[in-house]
């Protein structure tokens, strides 16, 4: 069983080569608790569909992502962790946040202070939001883009 996925699948890199041809490339890098490595690359064109076949095969693999014990000593910090748990692919608004904050915590809070802590972590890269009709619609980044 896979007990570390190397931050996330965060070093899982999409390199557009030539703007016109839109040749793209990922790579995802794991290590398990033996120091077994794992490497898989999807080269030419790569869609979300084919990523998401890779993750499935992860999971019939048994892989796993390692439980990190991270400190929720924060609002911004529980936030952050309803988006990565719940939303990591799909996109989401500060109303569904909202709604699993309450959930997940047992603790209200406000619809304001989620929409800014969106904002900041729009602002870090962390999230990409769109304007839908009167509200905000995020989208977790988890694919970084280089050009080259």
């Amino acid at each position: 069983m896979l007990t570390k996925l190397i931050r996330s699948v965060q070093p899982l890199t999409l390199d557009l080569l030539d703007l016109n041809m839109a040749k793209k490339r990922i790579r995802i890098d794991m290590e398990d608790a033996d120091g077994a490595r794992y490497d898989i690359k999807l080269e030419g064109n790569v869609t979300r569909d084919k990523v998401l076949k890779i993750f499935e095969m992860m999971d019939l693999m048994n892989i796993e992502e390692e439980e990190k014990s991270v400190k929720m000593d924060s609002i911004g910090s529980k936030i952050w962790h309803i988006v990565d748990k719940f939303f990591p692919m799909g996109k989401f608004t500060s109303t569904n946040i909202l709604e699993k904050y309450e959930d997940e915590f047992n603790e209200p809070v406000k619809l304001s202070v989620i929409s800014t802590y969106l904002s900041r972590f729009t602002s870090k890269g962390r999230v990409e939001r769109i304007r839908t009709g009167r509200e905000w619609t995020y989208q977790s980044i988890k694919i970084t883009q280089k050009q080259q």
